[in-house]
């Protein structure tokens, strides 16, 4: 039985993962902000399946000692998932500059922080998979810190990765398009036209797709893989990017004005 440190566990696609998860017989750690929502996560979860540590991954000390606190309560540690994540969504000088540094914290130091301090609590096997996003294989306007977060965490685990392997860790990165969770908040608006261009996942799909890379160790999955593709084909080629953009964009908003309706919608589903 593997025990699984997830970040932002408490709701979205960290509480997907962590329930698929102990579905499967996994002991969870579960780390958020709160422990009101962690409490709310655990008690969806088989009766002693999670033990819940309150952390802010902002806090890069306390990232630090989170993995030997973690193995030192639970026995171990054999699984580490990096999903927190922070978004503050805009036009580059429309964006307060403290939330500038606040995404790279969240988003690339501190799973680099967690990912140093865990892999030598980790037995041959163990697994460590960060959660990026598509975002991070294309840069768009209006997500310029978002995005580079992303190729960042992308970058550091393809090196990591390599660095890790004999000691037989396997580093996995997942990179979700637009996923359909409260992480979109009340910025609807505010969330570039062209992300909606693509197919909109669930939690579901993207903790499918973590707990793929913890059972095989897979180098990166992108969810869609297709959008992935596309997602390749733009890096490797800017200026076809350049020339596809205005129609995604005209894809996009179309997209984006249906799936705004349908949101508030009376008697629409909460996400």
């Amino acid at each position: 039985m593997s025990i699984a440190l997830v970040t932002g566990a408490s709701a979205g696609i960290g509480l997907s993962i962590v329930q698929k998860l102990a579905a499967q017989g996994h002991r969870l750690a579960l780390v958020a902000r709160t422990e009101q929502t962690l409490r709310a996560a655990a008690a969806s979860l088989p009766a002693g399946a999670a033990e819940i540590f309150v952390c802010d991954v902002k806090n890069l000390a306390a990232c630090a000692a989170l993995p030997g606190r973690v193995a030192a309560r639970m026995g171990g540690l054999d699984v580490l998932v990096n999903n927190a994540g922070f978004h503050r969504r805009g036009p580059l000088l429309e964006v307060d500059p403290l939330d500038l540094g606040e995404m790279v914290g969240v988003n690339l130091a501190a799973p680099m922080v967690l990912t140093r301090a865990a892999a030598p609590l980790m037995p041959r096997g163990g697994r460590i998979v960060n959660v990026a996003s598509l975002a991070g294989m294309v840069p768009m306007r209006f997500q310029v810190a978002y995005g580079a977060t992303k190729a960042g965490l992308r970058a550091f685990s393809r090196a990591a990765r390599d660095e890790l392997e004999p000691l037989g860790i396997a580093v996995s990165v997942v990179s979700p398009g637009p996923v359909d969770t409260g992480f979109f908040g009340e910025e609807l608006e505010r969330v570039a036209d062209i992300v909606f261009s693509q197919p909109m996942s669930t939690a579901d799909q993207v903790a499918d797709a973590v707990l793929e890379c913890i059972r095989t160790g897979a180098a990166e999955i992108a969810v869609p893989w297709f959008s992935g593709k596309l997602c390749t084909l733009g890096y490797l080629s800017p200026r076809l990017s350049r020339l596809l953009r205005p129609a995604l964009e005209k894809r996009g908003a179309r997209n984006k004005a249906a799936y705004i309706r349908r949101k508030r919608a009376p008697g629409a589903p909460a996400t």
